[in-house]
């Protein structure tokens, strides 16, 4: 079993990740964890935080002369901006923020005792984490890209394009979108929404491709590879919204218009000519690409801010503002593909097995040949 935690606080010392579970023997390149992280910090509409700190992963455990040894591996990502105890005191809640929720829960008269921890901050340890299972996927040759297909009322036009395209495309764009014109249009209605003090939200999609037929399982309601990214995709700050293929679109379709029709050839074996399900039937991989949807909702910190309460006085108040970000919406993808990439880890594991990338590989290689067959 793959499992991670993570620890920090924006303005503390520094992020913390420590995952567990992952196999001994596989080769890990430090630049490889600190570009995913440079992905992150990236996308037009992104605030100042971001032109302060430089994220570099320091590996602290888990790996000898740069190969996992089986025990659990602890990064560190240091902020330059740590001034935790000297931040000021916030009594004034932001609507769409876990501000006034977390104070009433935790029973703080600061707001900043929550809004440390609540903060976006915390992802650059997911991230960090996700990029060790990314490298593990690698050994298996699944991957994992996202791009954005929407800002607020701009929405990308993509259909067509390969995995590949959208790679390269999409991490040339400042929003990390796989369409030209729809990017340029998306940098105006940040803009815009700068001028007036505002946020805006979107869409982005996650595409994962190379995974085999039969991750996950439809026996325990919690092993359900769809649920468990979802919960996933989920948990990441202002996301308010995950879907597998075409999505509520499936609402509006007979079923006959919908379901993915099975062939069979010697060569192909069983294949489909479509992807509606996006990869996943019945709680299971079923060897198409996996496609997810995830709606984030514009970040809650505003410069002309909504009203609010006082938590100390009660008084009628306009909200605190923070430092933030117009758009967040090219970053939250790239957070994305971690989250998707730690979920498809534990389903490999769990299938899979072994104590050493080794036997896993043994593993992986036998059931392929199951599959041939069949």
């Amino acid at each position: 079993m793959l499992r991670y935690l993570t620890s920090g606080e924006s303005h503390g010392k520094c992020m913390l990740a420590i995952l567990d579970g992952m196999p001994a023997g596989l080769s890990i390149d430090k630049a490889v964890i600190d570009r995913e992280l440079a992905r992150r910090m990236v996308g037009y509409g992104r605030g100042k935080r971001m032109a302060i700190e430089a994220d570099r992963v320091e590996i602290l455990s888990g790996l000898r002369k740069n190969r996992t040894i089986g025990s659990p591996i602890a990064l560190m990502i240091k902020n330059a901006d740590h001034s935790i105890d000297k931040m000021p005191v916030v009594l004034e809640p932001r609507p769409g923020h876990a501000d006034l929720a977390g104070a009433l829960k935790y029973d703080t008269k600061d707001i900043r005792d929550v809004l440390e921890r609540a903060s976006a901050r915390e992802t650059v340890a997911r991230v960090g984490a996700g990029a060790l299972a990314k490298i593990l996927l690698g050994e298996f040759g699944i991957r994992i890209t996202s791009h954005v297909i929407a800002i607020s009322a701009v929405t990308a036009k993509t259909k067509g394009l390969g995995l590949n395209q959208i790679n390269v495309i999409s991490e040339k764009s400042p929003v990390r979108c796989a369409d030209p014109d729809a990017s340029r249009l998306m940098c105006k209605e940040i803009d815009k929404a700068a001028s007036e003090g505002d946020t805006l939200g979107g869409v982005f999609e996650v595409i994962i491709c190379g995974v085999p037929a039969g991750l996950g399982s439809y026996a325990q309601w919690d092993r359900r590879l769809d649920g468990r990214l979802a919960m996933s995709i989920m948990s990441i700050q202002a996301v308010k919204g995950v879907s597998f293929g075409i999505g509520f679109e499936a609402a509006r379709r007979k079923g006959s218009l919908i379901h993915d029709e099975i062939f069979y050839d010697k060569r192909k074996r069983f294949y489909r000519k479509t992807n509606n399900a996006g990869g996943l039937e019945g709680g299971m991989t079923n060897g198409e690409e996996i496609i997810i949807h995830a709606v984030m909702k514009p970040i809650s910190t505003l410069k002309k801010p909504l009203s609010s309460a006082n938590i100390k006085t009660k008084k009628a108040v306009s909200a605190t503002v923070e430092r933030s970000d117009v758009c967040a919406v090219p970053a939250a993808g790239v957070i994305a593909e971690a989250a998707s990439a730690i979920e498809i880890a534990n389903a490999v594991i769990e299938k899979f097995g072994g104590d050493s990338i080794g036997e896993m590989r043994r593993n992986f290689d036998g059931y392929l040949e199951q599959i041939k067959k069949f």
